[in-house]
């Protein structure tokens, strides 16, 4: 059985754990919630994405409109021009000219179908985009806001447990402490394990005769030869 020294230990030990867990608890919650706001984001952005894409294809569609209206143009005046000249030369001249300017309005008309298609495409993304957000926006506030009052809620707890390990510290004298806190600080708790059947109840090796014999003593602090932890005679 535990002596009163290793039981307040003990008290401690547990209390520690338990603040351990509520700051571990704490800690993931901000990540939590971040998840939640870069989830929000990446679907904004896709939104953004998807506008600016159709802002760029409706401004080609136009430069496109443009040059088809100044090769339409060009087109008129070679014809008029053609209509006008005496020289055989002149006017086949001309004709290559129409010729060519006819085959650019044709690739320029057909750019301007395939701008058209990528405008609707886009626009298509945009509104999935913007169903998705409206879909989900809802959900995830109401999920970043359940993770805020968990956090303020994990704030209050920590707060008490932490006055509970204060007040647990109290009752114990200063040399104790400071071995509690170093073998606390080191990986690899509980630093506080009962004997079990001549083991450590840590690394679960064997202490020996003389360490299993001072565990039976009362009022005394007893630690493991093997792992150094704090060991106490369980009945």
């Amino acid at each position: 059985m535990p002596t009163p020294p290793l039981e307040n230990l003990l008290v401690l030990q547990d209390r520690d754990q338990q603040r351990l867990v509520l700051e571990t608890q704490l800690r993931i919650v901000p990540r939590d919630i971040a998840a939640v706001e870069q989830k929000i984001a990446a679907e904004k952005a896709a939104i953004e994405l998807a506008r600016g894409e159709t802002k760029e294809l409706e401004l080609k569609r136009k430069a496109v409109e443009s040059e088809v209206s100044a090769a339409e143009e060009r087109l008129a005046r070679y014809k008029s021009q053609q209509l006008q000249v005496r020289k055989n030369d002149e006017y086949q001249a001309l004709g290559h000219e129409i010729e060519v300017t006819q085959a650019q309005i044709g690739e320029l008309e057909d750019e301007e179908l395939r701008v058209m298609y990528a405008i609707d495409e886009a626009k298509r993304r945009q509104a999935e985009a913007g169903a998705a957000l409206a879909r989900n926006v809802a959900d995830d506030e109401a999920r970043i806001g359940a993770l805020r009052e968990r956090e303020a809620s994990l704030r209050t707890e920590l707060q008490i447990q932490q006055e509970s390990v204060a007040a647990a510290r109290r009752l114990l004298d200063d040399a104790s402490l400071r071995l509690y806190d170093r073998l606390a600080a080191k990986p690899g708790l509980p630093a506080i394990v009962p004997v079990h059947e001549g083991k450590c109840g840590g690394c679960h090796l064997k202490i020996s005769f003389n360490v299993d014999s001072e565990t039976r003593k009362p009022d005394k602090l007893v630690t493991c030869d093997q792992c150094g932890r704090i060991v106490y005679w369980e009945a």
